[in-house]
This record gives C-alpha cells, sequence and structure tokens, in this order.
C-alpha cells in the first residue's frame, strides 16, 4: 500500500488525518465530483492508488440531516457507489471505508450495541436517510469483497469533535456548536439547546480517530462493520456542565425541546481494542478543553 488515497481530503477528518499521514494522497470535490461516475474513474486513472480510504460524504449536524434527508441519501448513494465501483475497475483490492453510528438502529435490545446489530431495524428518523446511505456503504463493501475477493471493509465511528471542526453554522455538530456558543456568551447569558439535554452520546477526539485509521488499514481484513468509539457515553447536559466549567463562566441553559434526536446510540470498542491493542481514548473533558483552547486562539 505504497499509494493510499484519501477521499474527503477537505473535511474535517481528512485535514486531521493528512497531519498524521502526510505522504497520502488526498482529494476533495474541488478536485473530483464523486456523485459522478466518470469523475471518479478519472480519478483513479490519474493517481493510480493501490489502497482508498473512504471518508468522503454529505455530513452535517441534527438539524440538517432531519430538514434535508433528499440531499443527504442522494449524495451518499451516489459518492459511495462510485468510489467503491470505480475503485473495482481500476484493479484496486483494498478500501477502507468510513461509516457512522447513525447507521446502527433507533433501538436496540442491549446497549452498549455490538457490529452484529446494524441490520437490526431502521436507523433513527432524524437520520434515516444518511444513516440508510451509510448502511448501503457497508452492504456494497461486503458484497465486492464476496462476489471478487476484495479487501473492501467498513469501520464505524462514534460522533467526532476537535480543532478544525465545522463551527459556523446550522451544519456544524453538537461540541462545535456548544463550543463556539459558550465561548460567544457572557456572564449571566442565558443559551439555548436543542432537546431536553438528557440524551446520550459517546463523542471521541478527532486526533484519536487519526491514530486508529492507519492501523486499521492494516489490520481491519474483514467484513465486520467495526466499532470505532469511546467507553464514555455522557449526556447532552453533562457535556455542557464539562464545557461550562472549561470556560469559567457564568451562563445559564435551556433546553428547547426540538430536533432531539436518538435517545442514545453508545456502541461497544470491545472488537476494536481486540484487534489494535490498548488505546488511551482522550476523555471527553481532555479533548473539549484542547477544542475550546483552540477556538479561543482563533
Amino acid at each position: 500500500m505504497t499509494r493510499v488515497l484519501v477521499t474527503g481530503g477537505s473535511g474535517f477528518l481528512g485535514k486531521r488525518l493528512k497531519k498524521y499521514m502526510p505522504n497520502w494522497i488526498y482529494i476533495s470535490s474541488n478536485d473530483y465530483d464523486l456523485t459522478v461516475a466518470a469523475s471518479c474513474q478519472k480519478m483513479y486513472e490519474d493517481i493510480k492508488p493501490n489502497a482508498v480510504v473512504h471518508l468522503a460524504g454529505k455530513v452535517g449536524g441534527i438539524k440538517e440531516n432531519t430538514t434535508k434527508q433528499a440531499d443527504f441519501y442522494y449524495q451518499n448513494i451516489m459518492i459511495n457507489t462510485n468510489v467503491l465501483h470505480e475503485a473495482h475497475n481500476a484493479g484496486i483490492k483494498r478500501v477502507l471505508s468510513s461509516l457512522s453510528t447513525c447507521s446502527f438502529p433507533d433501538i436496540v435490545a442491549n446497549y452498549p450495541f455490538t457490529e452484529k446489530d446494524i441490520l437490526f431495524g431502521p436507523p433513527a428518523n432524524s437520520n434515516l436517510s444518511y444513516g440508510f446511505a451509510k448502511r448501503g456503504l457497508f452492504i456494497q463493501s461486503n458484497s465486492y469483497r464476496k462476489q471478487y475477493g476484495l479487501n473492501y471493509s467498513c469501520f464505524c465511528p462514534s460522533n467526532i469533535y476537535g480543532p478544525n471542526d465545522n463551527f459556523d453554522n446550522d451544519s456544524s455538530h453538537f461540541v462545535p456548536a456548544l463550543v463556539k456558543k459558550i465561548f460567544s456568551a457572557s456572564d449571566g447569558d442565558e443559551i439555548e439547546f436543542w432537546g431536553t439535554g438528557e440524551a446520550l452520546r459517546q463523542q471521541m477526539y478527532v486526533d484519536d480517530l487519526v491514530q486508529i485509521i492507519p492501523i486499521l488499514l492494516t489490520k481491519h481484513n474483514s467484513e465486520t462493520p467495526l466499532i470505532v468509539s469511546t467507553k464514555e457515553n455522557l449526556s447532552i447536559k453533562e457535556m455542557i456542565d464539562i464545557c461550562l466549567s472549561i470556560s469559567s463562566k457564568k451562563i445559564n441553559t435551556k433546553f428547547n425541546g426540538e430536533y432531539e434526536g436518538q435517545f442514545r446510540k453508545d456502541g461497544s470498542n470491545k472488537k476494536l481494542l481486540n484487534l489494535i491493542g490498548d488505546f488511551q481514548f482522550t476523555t471527553f473533558e481532555q479533548g473539549v478543553k484542547k477544542t475550546y483552547d483552540w477556538y479561543s486562539r482563533q
């Protein structure tokens, strides 16, 4: 794997991965339109990779996921279909693709869920299109693995956050939105959040994931949709309180009950740790402090 191509190279995760693995080849939508098969084919002809780390996709926060489901479905389905099919046509035998815990069912019998639960029920309504599109990537990868004997595998990260995340608008995820709101507020202000504050989330510091991806490219050679997550599973309210403590600001909070989303979607990292060995994940308190400090300096 001397020429590793990374799709989604200008995204949040892709940019952080480039700092860790600078010798890989990173492309973005400015280079090739992966929703178009001919453009994807040209990408492989131009770059001639012998392995692909597929990170490209349309992503966003809970509001965008809920209100723009057609856009999320179409773009992700087309990107994933073309990246894998044209990789097969180009003779590329190794593709490692990123899924999302959004592809797992809204409700499972036992938590944390495991890799075998991925098809046992529909994703949450708040991200149904995105979840099914990512689930389709899992099915497609294993279909090419079984029919053509290709080493196409998937990993499934929990929510990621950190420096250089999207802090700008309604498309941001919870942690960057949280950091921006608290940083922008003054003592005595009141900040409003979506939902009730009771939903539970596993948040992973982005630099933990970029250290794990190169290991998975070498070691994760199976059809398992490998869950990459921390064991830490905090409520929205707990995360707000931690960030408030870091800021040392006296700020009131309230919840509007809108866009509550999935109540919990915590996954087990047991298979991951069996594969890569003991890994010390950054705690949320450590990671959000790094993120808050970085944002403060911008």
